[in-house]
């Protein structure tokens, strides 16, 4: 028995998906499953239902998934140990991120880095918000970076820097001419939203109750990218993070205005699981982040 197919049977348990444990693997669905059949044969046992037509595991599965997981991160803790040893910066970095952060704040940081660390692989997945949180706890993924980071027990969370908030519009808009206006200006108007569980939706929406403002909400997406295209045929204004608009902005699509106050930024952090073994290339991707040297606050457990 190979360390690689309990390595396969938990992203295929994690990912409920043999396609996506495939992909992550760089498989095929054919190998996933000839892979499962070698364990089941191994143990004398069947670790899939087959009889459902969702994914699920039987009761041995599960065991077999738990002691798999436990010889997984023994063999990880193991390897980032005698990496550490050497000073060895290699390997993958799986990074699980928001869109906004993932295509318009991390493609400066991850060039820099892969200049000076070409061995590290470093994988980026755009989730929503909740599938972060979901990642870095069931440990599909080793970092994370949210905004808005929400405090959990079972988390580090490093703070990475702060976004500014403006009011997005068409040049076509009456505020388009405007270098910055005050946040009550926009009442009334239509505003282009975030879904209601994203935390930068959460955020404006406290702002707005409490400068009592009221926006006619007249659509909302997961996304920054669809968000911005609303913007862009005038449908109505929105705010969203400076940065995510300017490629548009300078291609004269969209018009960014400041608003006043110092409520209006987005903290970004850094998030991974309490107790994970980081590698040397991890510690370095996150120095890179912050600017400086990492020293994890949990170090002992490294």
């Amino acid at each position: 028995m190979h360390i690689e197919n309990f390595k396969i049977f938990i992203d295929l348990v994690e990912k409920k998906s043999f396609s996506k444990a495939a992909k992550l693997n760089k498989i095929t669905q054919s190998a996933v499953s000839q892979q499962i059949k070698v364990l089941e044969k191994h143990y004398n046992i069947t670790v899939i239902d087959r009889s459902h037509k969702n994914f699920s595991m039987t009761s041995e599965g599960e065991k077999l998934f738990e002691s798999a997981r436990e010889i997984i991160n023994k063999y990880e803790k193991m390897s980032a140990e005698i990496l550490a040893l050497k000073d060895v910066v290699c390997g993958t970095i799986h990074i699980s991120t928001i869109y906004s952060i993932g295509l318009h704040e991390l493609p400066p940081y991850i060039k820099n880095f892969l200049r000076d660390y070409p061995t590290v692989n470093v994988k980026v997945e755009y989730r929503r918000s909740n599938l972060v949180y979901d990642d870095i706890l069931g440990k599909s993924a080793d970092l994370g970076i949210v905004a808005f980071p929400i405090k959990l027990k079972q988390l580090e969370i490093l703070p990475f820097r702060e976004d500014k908030l403006s009011l997005v519009c068409s040049p076509e808009h009456r505020l388009a001419n405007k270098k910055e206006i005050d946040i009550k200006e926009i009442k009334d108007q239509k505003f282009i939203s975030f879904d209601k569980d994203i935390p930068t939706r959460k955020a404006i929406d406290l702002i707005f109750k409490e400068k009592k403002i009221s926006v006619e909400t007249v659509m909302e997406f997961d996304n920054v990218e669809t968000i911005k295209r609303a913007v862009e045929i005038n449908a109505g204004v929105s705010i969203i993070p400076e940065i995510t608009a300017s490629q548009e902005v300078n291609l004269g699509v969209l018009k960014t205005v400041k608003i006043k106050g110092k409520k209006f930024k987005r903290p970004l952090a850094i998030i991974y699981l309490k107790g994970r073994h980081l590698t040397p290339a991890m510690h370095k991707f996150i120095g890179m982040l912050m600017g400086k040297p990492f020293v994890r606050p949990d170090k002992s457990l490294n």
